[in-house]
């Protein structure tokens, strides 16, 4: 399905101050020059906030994380959990047409859409309410046929009761996710053939809808009132953020963090300005203010000697290392790395400092070992990659 942003656009995304919160905890807990990793979390709570998401909001995650614009939306656009048009004000149907589904009746529950809701799908009803669409398997085929509904699966459904769930969240009401014809998760439904104790003890319904109902938070958005989860991946995470109800603890004093935790991005400095946004140019990290010269040497080894250009002569051709393609060529060049004989004196501090800071070819240096191919060209002597290189045109990706 081709899937674009809306025509209609609102002027600028801003999240609020809750959720600004919440996503630089998810930015922190990648190591630097890996925060992309949290875009889809990004997208989601952007989407979570505004209902669907905006061209502004895919920007301003694009920005937060250094990615380019086009990245962003690629990711944005694949995913059918992203949704890029305005959707219900109660609900978004997402309705299951894969096979299992179409075999049990998917079509019927399109018919009820039709009827009740839009002739045709991304369409919002006469009141705002509600919208739908045909999405690929949702991987509840036992409970075919079924409908995500914001978080949830309402599975096991008929025209009939399908007709119903529209009407009661028309009505204000929530009605209880998973299956709808009485099952208990996805057994027979002629009852139990093995594991009968299994009857005794469990909850009234399975562990997803019961945790809706327990929370619930079924078909709701977050809206920001949630607790931030500054460090959701500590159990003090409610008290840490001064959520209604929570008991207001002090901080422990914070314990030295081990090597896989020491170089996990402090989310204000992750953040980068619009001034370091436009000069990084898609591969190379630049340092935020907080990671100086003066401290890089601890965190990153030691930055090299760069040149502003490239001497009488011109560059030459690094291409010919083992592990620079044309676009790391373009890189280093922009960053004024221009010679072997440059990269031939890098010391090992330097070597370590130039390997943590390129984006998308971290330790290429030390992998390949470029210090050791380098020497060897800026001496006049030839590389067995360098000379299969000149011979076939060969060169690394």
């Amino acid at each position: 399905m081709l899937r674009r942003l809306h025509p209609e656009q609102p002027e600028s995304f801003a999240f609020t101050d809750a959720n600004m919160a919440w996503a630089e905890a998810q930015i922190s807990k990648y190591p630097a020059g890996r925060q992309a990793s949290a875009i889809i979390p990004l997208l989601w709570r952007a989407q979570e906030q505004e209902g669907w998401l905006t061209r502004p909001a895919i920007e301003a995650v694009a920005d937060m994380l250094g990615m380019a614009y086009i990245r962003a939306l690629e990711v944005a656009s694949f995913y059918f959990m992203f949704q890029l048009q305005p959707v219900g004000s109660v609900a978004h149907f997402q309705i299951c047409g894969t096979t299992s589904c179409m075999i049990c009746g998917a079509e019927d529950l399109m018919t009820v859409c039709q009827e009740k809701i839009a002739a045709k799908p991304h369409t919002l009803s006469a009141d705002g309410k509600f919208s739908w669409e045909e999405v690929e398997c949702l991987g509840s085929c036992a409970n075919a046929p079924m409908v995500q509904i914001g978080k949830d699966y309402y599975e096991d459904l008929t025209a009939l009761r399908f007709g119903e769930l529209i009407d009661e969240l028309a009505a204000g009401k929530v009605p209880v996710p998973g299956p709808q014809n009485g099952r208990f998760a996805s057994e027979p439904l002629s009852g139990l053939t093995s594991l009968k104790d299994f009857d005794s003890g469990h909850t009234k319904y399975n562990a997803s809808a019961q945790l809706a109902v327990d929370i619930g938070d079924t078909v709701k958005r977050i809206d920001g009132t949630e607790v931030p989860l500054l460090t959701p991946w500590r159990k003090d995470a409610a008290q840490q953020s001064g959520a209604p109800g929570a008991e207001t603890k002090p901080a422990p004093a914070a314990a030295p963090r081990d090597d896989a935790e020491s170089d996990l991005v402090k989310p204000s400095a992750a953040l980068p300005g619009q001034a370091e946004l436009a000069a990084r140019k898609g591969t190379w990290t630049y340092q935020p203010e907080a990671d100086t010269a003066e401290t890089a040497g601890e965190t990153a080894g030691e930055k090299p000697a760069f040149l502003e250009a490239a001497r009488s002569g011109g560059g030459d051709d690094l291409k010919l290392i083992k592990g620079i393609g044309p676009k790391l060529e373009g890189v280093l060049n922009e960053i004024g790395v221009y010679h072997f004989d440059q990269i031939a004196a890098w010391s090992a501090a330097e070597v370590a400092w130039v390997d943590d800071n390129l984006i998308g070819f971290k330790g290429r240096v030390s992998r390949d070992d470029w210090v050791a191919q380098a020497r060897k060209l800026a001496a006049g002597e030839e590389t067995e990659f360098a000379a299969r290189a000149k011979q076939d045109g060969i060169y690394d990706t």
